[in-house]
């Protein structure tokens, strides 16, 4: 047992964490261990120990707590928070420690990494262009051969698995197919921002697609600012937490100048951070409150939908069983659970099914299966075991992080079922009930 010396602890570490945002609720923690009982890694990896990490923090640990790996073990799916009885946000504290970390140079991101974070996701014409090389791999046919031949399996199981979570990348980004101001048909009866997400310019676009007609076909005008950028929430994930902030003050002022009254994403993760925006730009003099003003307006796409689209829509049925995957982002972060299936459950010829632990990580987190693959995989495999009791062949979900990471599922495990966002459903069952 190591011994502890009262001139290496610092006492204000604790007061520091407690007076950064997000880091509010370790003043809460009696260390009770709950959070440790309902952690998925502490599942996976013993000396990984949520209860330990605040504990450490308490006494005054600094080094140790923000020169450790474990403090990026966490997958952040806010799952400890809803076993602890006091309200603590250890997802929240691990975001504080490692803006520290990153801040006080106890960790150096590699270099790919930085590049990405602060020359490639706030310029989305870069991102553009990087991504026009996968275009090509998948659309020249490149692609097929590989995965025919199984070569990247025989170099490696991790790597072949890697080229599975690449989904389709169309030639032109979505960026370039929308215009700025797209009124409906008939009646404006609302103005609704869009926050078109990093993963919708790039390889979401038939979803994001949906999600404009399904808005046009509830009497919504939809206004996609053309300066808006990339959430933040990689930056977030990864402790660059002054990076995400000049992101949400870019985005804030975007979508200030529409004058839109509401904002909504159809990507769980973007819907987060972009509610959390308040809480980034909370010591903000300049942005505080218009941080907060932006952060209120922003609602989850099937939050919105739930309170328009009703049982006397003219919806046409969509043949299939269905079950819904509870993404961290959307359940835990923003409370939305129902509104997802309701919605569902308005489409007719639909059967769904709840699945066991709907709600349970499914691994993805961001970029999680890269740099914790081992982890990221045996959490996948339970939630693809639980997908499988189902027998559905359609497997809807809210987080487009989620939908890559399941999509390597089924392929992985030979499932015949397809991934699918909610308003891809509604779409579908629009256009099979128009001309009733």
């Amino acid at each position: 047992m190591s011994v502890i010396l009262a001139k290496e602890l610092d006492t204000n570490f604790k007061y520091d964490v407690a007076e950064s945002p997000g880091g509010e609720t370790i003043k809460r923690c009696f260390a009770c261990g709950a959070c440790t009982g309902g952690c998925l890694i502490s599942e996976q990896e013993e000396e990984f120990d949520p209860r330990k990490i605040i504990r450490k923090v308490l006494l005054g640990m600094r080094k140790e707590v923000l020169s450790s790996p474990y403090l990026w073990s966490c997958l952040m799916c806010h799952n400890c928070s809803f076993y602890c009885p006091q309200g603590v946000k250890f997802s929240e504290i691990v975001g504080v420690l490692r803006e520290m970390a990153v801040k006080e140079g106890f960790v150096r991101h590699p270099l790919l990494q930085r590049l990405m974070l602060h020359n490639l996701l706030p310029f989305p014409g870069r991102m553009e262009l990087i991504t026009r090389p996968v275009s090509l791999y998948e659309s020249s046919g490149l692609q097929a051969l590989v995965r025919r031949s199984k070569v990247l399996g025989r170099l490696s199981e991790k790597i072949g698995n890697w080229e599975y979570l690449i989904p389709p990348f169309p030639i032109n980004p979505l960026r370039d197919r929308l215009k700025e101001v797209m009124p409906p048909r008939g009646e404006v009866k609302q103005r609704v921002g869009y926050f078109m997400g990093c993963c919708d310019n790039f390889m979401f676009t038939s979803m994001a697609l949906a999600t404009i007609s399904v808005l046009h076909r509830n009497s919504c005008e939809v206004v996609v600012p053309r300066g808006q950028k990339c959430c933040g929430m990689p930056c977030n994930g990864y402790g660059e937490i002054e990076q995400a902030r000049k992101l949400a003050r870019h985005n804030i002022e975007a979508f200030e100048k529409t004058g839109v009254d509401i904002v909504v994403t159809d990507c769980a993760t973007c819907g987060s951070t972009l509610k959390a925006y308040a809480t980034f730009l909370q010591d903000d003099p300049e942005y505080a409150e218009r941080a907060l003003a932006f952060s209120r307006k922003v609602q989850d796409l099937s939050e919105f939908l739930a309170g328009v689209v009703t049982a006397d829509h003219k919806l046409g049925e969509v043949k299939g069983t269905v079950t819904y995957h509870d993404s961290c982002h959307l359940l835990r972060d923003q409370k939305i659970s129902q509104q997802p299936r309701q919605l569902i459950n308005l489409i007719p010829g639909l059967e769904f099914v709840e699945m066991k632990e709907s709600d349970r990580c499914c691994g993805g987190a961001g970029i999680y299966n890269l740099t914790h693959y081992k982890n990221s995989m045996s959490i996948l495999k339970r939630k693809m075991g639980n997908i499988a009791d189902t027998g559905a062949d359609l497997i809807a979900t809210g987080c487009l992080g989620c939908q890559v990471q399941l999509g390597m599922g089924v392929r992985w495990k030979g499932l015949k079922a397809k991934i699918v966002h909610p308003v891809e459903l509604l779409e579908q069952a629009y256009k099979s009930g128009e001309g009733k």
